[in-house]
């Protein structure tokens, strides 16, 4: 059985994926050294994968160094949080606004993004992963982008696998860069887009319909997925506030259907084709026990998997962390609403890149993977 990982993006929310992750290296063996042959990731996800994927060494340590990583994290480390750099972009982004020509040949967002590229420059190791499919140790690994020219999802992959082309949708192979890490997270508005080739890319959740298809192009037969959705059940709408949404409660919302809901959706559809392959299955059996033969579809096949997600909803976490964001973000945020009152705290968790709120996902991610250490185990069938 070939097993895949594939973490959805999320911005700051991606720091749960880090607490799964130190989680499941505590309970695989310790000696276990790449327990994924197939990486996925998407956005933030994919700087996480690729943060797993290009590091040597034992699965535990890879997580703990990733862990270290994001337990220490600042958003500064991540954008340009000093007066200028904040007002710069916003300048240029209203400047191309009334200016169409102003915008050719620069790309223009809110925020600043070059310290990210500094961050993962200097921490993944892109030689490694040419290694690690060298030696079998890893078959593939892959991001998603979106391409503005096309509107297409497009999955950058290194490994042997043949390219492939669906309904707006298409995997490119080639060697993984920094560049591709970063046009996979560059949110619209917020972060700017990246160029590969000519092209200009962004954030890969926008137009990801299907998030685990690069998982089974690339030959996975079971899927551990780390999504970072709050789970619907916990939210209380009756103390919810009773007022027109703000405009960062509308930007949640349109981050929250790129980065949440088409994973949702995609594992729904898993779940519904995994039911019809045991049932075709059990109607083969029967046949063959009466002396029918029946043909078997080959073209479905059961794809096991496991997924964990945020027990606690993480727009209250960030509500509770609000205070540690630098405060030209601050004021940023609460001038378009993105408070408790205004009812957009799921914007602000995903720019909330500070250590009390990471630390926080972190802690939450362990515990959940902790609370089904069972599934996990008969997952990786170490029962």
């Amino acid at each position: 059985m070939t097993t895949a990982l594939v973490l959805s993006g999320g911005g700051a929310r991606a720091a749960y994926q880090v607490g799964v992750l130190k989680a499941l290296s505590e309970v695989l063996p310790r000696h276990c050294h790449n327990p994924f042959p197939i990486i996925c990731g998407t956005s933030a996800g994919a700087i996480n994968a690729l943060a797993i994927a290009g590091r040597p060494g034992p699965f535990r340590l890879r997580a703990r160094k990733l862990e270290a990583i994001w337990r220490n994290m600042h958003a500064g480390d991540i954008y340009r949080t000093d007066v200028w750099g904040v007002m710069k972009n916003t300048l240029r982004l209203g400047l191309s606004l009334l200016h169409s020509g102003y915008g050719i040949g620069r790309s223009v967002a809110l925020l600043d993004n070059s310290p990210l590229q500094h961050l993962l420059s200097n921490y993944v190791r892109f030689r490694h992963i040419d290694e690690a499919i060298l030696s079998g140790d890893l078959m593939a690994v892959s991001t998603t982008s979106m391409d503005y020219e096309t509107g297409q999802s497009a999955t950058f992959f290194q490994g042997n696998h043949d390219c492939w082309q669906r309904s707006r949708r298409h995997g490119i192979r080639t060697g993984l860069t920094v560049d591709h890490l970063m046009a996979s997270s560059a949110i619209p508005l917020i972060f700017p887009a990246k160029a590969i080739d000519s092209r200009y890319y962004g954030d890969g959740a926008m137009r990801q319909l299907k998030p685990l298809s690069p998982a089974l192009h690339l030959g996975a037969d079971r899927i551990f997925i780390i999504g970072v959705s709050d789970n619907p059940s916990h939210h209380n709408v009756e103390n919810s506030p009773r007022h027109s949404p703000s405009f960062a409660q509308m930007v949640g919302h349109l981050l929250n259907s790129a980065f949440i809901d088409s994973i949702e959706s995609d594992i729904e559809t898993l779940e519904a084709i995994n039911k019809l392959v045991q049932s075709r299955t059990a109607e083969t059996s029967e046949g063959s026990c009466q002396g029918k033969e029946e043909k078997n579809d080959s073209s479905l096949k059961f794809i096991d998997h496991l997924c964990i997600s945020p027990s606690t909803p993480i727009d209250e976490i960030a509500q509770e962390h609000f205070h540690e964001l630098p405060q030209t973000v601050k004021l940023f945020l609460r001038a378009i609403g993105a408070t408790k009152k205004g009812g957009g705290s799921s914007a602000t968790s995903y720019l909330l890149f500070e250590p009390g709120f990471c630390r926080r996902l972190i802690k939450l991610g362990y515990a959940d993977a902790m609370a089904q250490k069972e599934e996990i185990e008969a997952f990786f069938g170490l029962e």
